[in-house]
């Protein structure tokens, strides 16, 4: 493993674990920023451009757009910074421990696994040629994710933005 490997891995994991262990959700909300990004780090580093420009673009620029949105927009009240339940706390012990023991399986199926070499000449396909696979046989498909994607904005803006009516029993 190079050194940038083992950043990139840093990275994205502890990103990930600081989003887990937050109590604010705009603050992990930003961290699941950051650990996207370190997913499309480590596709530059594999040598996949156009995955890491597609990672950067959707999901660090849109779907973390929506996400904040949504989020500053449907937040009723400030939440004070309680501390975790005991419940929250058996719940986080479970999902490491399920974490622990998947990340145990995957790690002794690969290590059995045996890898055949990889072919001595990488396919030529060029970013051009992706770009013009994607807009020609699936133009259509990604301009109806964007449409749903901005309608969702849409809707939780109206949502926010809607003042629920008091009802007559709930007025002193």
């Amino acid at each position: 493993m190079t050194t940038a490997l083992i950043l990139i891995a840093i990275l994205l994991l502890g990103s990930a674990a600081a989003a887990m262990l937050r109590r604010n959700l705009i603050h992990s909300a930003l961290l699941l920023i950051a650990s996207w990004a370190g997913v499309a780090a480590f596709y530059l580093w594999a040598g996949a451009e156009f995955v890491a420009f597609a990672q950067v673009l959707i999901y660090v620029g849109a779907i973390s757009m929506v996400v904040l949105f949504a989020v500053l927009l449907t937040r009723q009240n400030p939440v004070a910074e309680l501390p975790a339940e005991p419940a929250s706390r058996m719940r986080a012990l479970t999902g490491i421990t399920v974490a622990v023991c998947t990340a145990a399986i995957l790690s002794a199926a690969i290590l059995s696994s045996k890898f055949t070499p990889a072919a001595d000449t990488a396919p030529q396909t060029s970013v051009k040629q992706i770009g013009l696979e994607l807009m020609h046989r699936h133009g259509t498909a990604l301009l109806i994710v964007g449409v749903i994607l901005t309608v969702a904005l849409l809707g939780a803006t109206i949502l926010a933005a809607t003042d629920a009516k008091e009802k007559p029993e709930d007025r002193p």
